[in-house]
């Protein structure tokens, strides 16, 4: 094990003052407000109402839900400390997934895990308390606010928590280039960041000299070039094109103008990282190299309880050390929010999946009550594995949250991204490829990620044991070459094996026109018990009708406005690529 899990932290600070108490309470009972408020607007006794608030839901809190819920406190711990470790070139998750959003105009066990223990992390290493209690407290609370609340609550409070995480950002980016002089003096001083105490006969203690460059060697880099732009474009289709995090918000949409505004204002949103958590990350090691750049096994044990390194605790050590009392509150504040908006979307999305597809399918006759009762037994269910999980991240994310997360999904999400691709844009995929790519990919993935976790990257001086295949094909190659080898398999598979028929293609939305027939035929079979027996028929066969459906017409004047904020978002992509390149 590269961390020692029993060794206690200690706290940054020893204590919060009375008007830090004060602000978190504050931001406690004003989210509290909004998630009653947001609840009583959506009906929660229904599967429509509590699993996509009504299908009602405008563009604005879509869009800031979007960006919350990919901007947990995985990310403000992870970007930033990966940040710290290596530089800029982290930025590219960001802008990738910017780009890829705007296109779409339209993840999830292993980042409510993550989130949850950089949530707990950050706790731990401000307030000086227990890891597991952290956690077993922020779950609490979590679970019951997605239990009671719904789609609707989680959207509306994620709304509120965007509001929080952009102010206390900008306060707190802006105290920290006062106190290295600015952005002109960022890469003149991280690159001193060396700490006191390194290992003889190494070089991992010295910063990276293309700290500020994105696109890093294709062969050395630690984030490569093909991996930054092919690789992590598969994972961004995966995340942003088919995940149910994403998905289900976006199926909450009034219609699809609304739809593709809520991703225009994600992808808007999704540029602020890099000066908000990235560039701080830097700042972090630039002043405190002994702790945040620490590389000697007993100094980080000591900082951070882990052998591996310290980078994670760049964002809490910065808000720690420069924030004044009450705005050390809202920080404390922002890293709350940034938890809850992750969780709680995780939380929602995971047992909408089980309970409509996996439960309903095998209790067609289940009643709506029975299926709102399981989504909420899930939602339990889902608290005991992060807890269980916590120990294994400790042991397997070497210092640097964020990598860790792209790593795992590297090797389980190309299968999907190719499936979803081809299902797409050829319609010659049929099931049998689709099933047989699916299961070639996640079997040669999962491999990949068991011999990650079985050689974990060493600390630094120590001897790396894992094979040379398992080191020279970096995650984001490998992701690459995944998602081509499934792709592989299933036009092969397709090609050897029938054709989808007409009907199969189709049968998804005959079922759906369907429904409505059936309805109207069995009320049609009433009326020949006399026209008040017809009346009443049709009446509740209009009161039990399908759900409200967002219609798929757009005006003319939107979609063109979404089509100009799409292109202009790509064209601020590009350029920012050719400028940090």
């Amino acid at each position: 094990m590269n961390i020692c899990c029993t060794t206690p932290v200690t706290p940054l600070s020893p204590s919060m003052v009375f008007s830090d108490v004060i602000v978190i309470s504050t931001y406690f009972l004003l989210n509290l407000a909004v998630g009653i408020w947001s609840s009583c607007r959506v009906s929660r006794n229904t599967l429509n109402g509590y699993f996509l608030a009504g299908r009602d839901m405008a563009w604005w809190p879509i869009g800031a839900s979007l960006f919350a819920s990919s901007e947990g406190s995985g990310l403000f711990i992870g970007l930033a400390g990966t940040g710290a470790a290596g530089g800029i070139a982290v930025t590219g998750f960001e802008w990738n997934v910017s780009g890829d959003a705007a296109v779409c105009d339209a993840r999830i066990s292993i980042h409510s895990r993550t989130d949850l223990y950089s949530g707990a992390l950050f706790i731990q290493v401000c307030l000086g308390w227990n890891l597991y209690l952290s956690t077993v407290l922020m779950l609490v609370v979590t679970a019951l606010y997605t239990i009671a609340g719904g789609l609707a609550a989680v959207i509306y409070t994620d709304t509120l928590q965007t509001l929080v995480m952009i102010i206390g950002a900008i306060i707190l980016t802006i105290t920290a280039f006062n106190k290295i002089g600015g952005f002109g003096n960022l890469e003149h001083v991280y690159s001193l960041a060396v700490p006191s105490k390194i290992i003889p006969n190494s070089t991992c203690h010295l910063p990276r000299q293309d700290a500020m460059h994105l696109f890093r060697d294709a062969i050395t880099g630690d984030l490569p070039w093909p991996g930054m732009t092919l690789g992590l474009t598969i994972l961004a289709t995966w995340y942003w094109c088919s995940d149910q995090v994403i998905v289900q918000r976006s199926l909450s949409a009034k219609n699809m103008s609304h739809v593709k505004g809520a991703s225009i204002l994600a992808a808007y949103l999704k540029m602020l990282p890099f000066i908000f958590i990235v560039l701080p990350g830097m700042i972090s090691r630039a002043l405190y190299p002994d702790s945040v750049g620490c590389v000697d096994p007993e100094e980080c044990v000591r900082v951070c309880g882990a052998e591996v390194g310290c980078s994670n605790i760049a964002f809490p050590k910065l808000v720690i050390e420069l924030m004044p009392s009450g705005l050390r509150g809202l920080m404390i504040a922002v890293m709350m929010a940034a938890l809850m908006s992750s969780l709680t979307s995780i939380f929602n999305s995971s047992s909408t999946l089980f309970t409509i597809d996996i439960w309903k399918k095998h209790r067609p006759r289940a009643s709506e009550k029975e299926l709102l009762l399981v989504g909420r037994i899930v939602t339990v269910i889902l608290m005991v594995v992060s807890v269980v999980w916590i120990p294994i991240l400790q042991s397997a994310n070497s210092g640097q949250l964020y990598v860790y997360i792209q790593s795992v999904t590297s090797y389980l999400a190309p299968p999907v991204t190719a499936v979803f691709t081809l299902a797409v844009f050829w319609k010659r995929t049929n099931e049998q490829g689709a099933f047989w790519g699916l299961m070639v990919g996640l079997v040669v993935g999962v491999c990949r990620m068991v011999l990650e976790f079985a050689f974990p990257l060493p600390r630094c001086g120590v001897e790396d044991s894992a094979p040379n295949v398992l080191r020279s094909v970096h995650y984001l190659h490998f992701a690459i070459l995944l998602c081509g080898l499934t792709a592989t398999v299933i036009i092969v598979v397709s090609l050897l094996t029938p054709p989808p028929t007409h009907d199969q293609v189709c049968k998804q939305k005959h079922k759906t026109i369907g429904g409505g027939s059936q309805r109207a035929l069995r009320a049609f079979a009433l009326c020949g018990q006399g026209t008040g027996w017809c009346i009443s028929a049709l009446r509740r066969s209009e009161e039990a009708s399908a759900p409200r459906v967002p219609s798929l017409r757009e005006s003319v004047f939107w979609s063109r406005f979404c089509c100009v904020n799409a292109l202009l978002l790509v064209s601020i992509n590009i350029f920012l690529y050719a400028y940090f390149a």
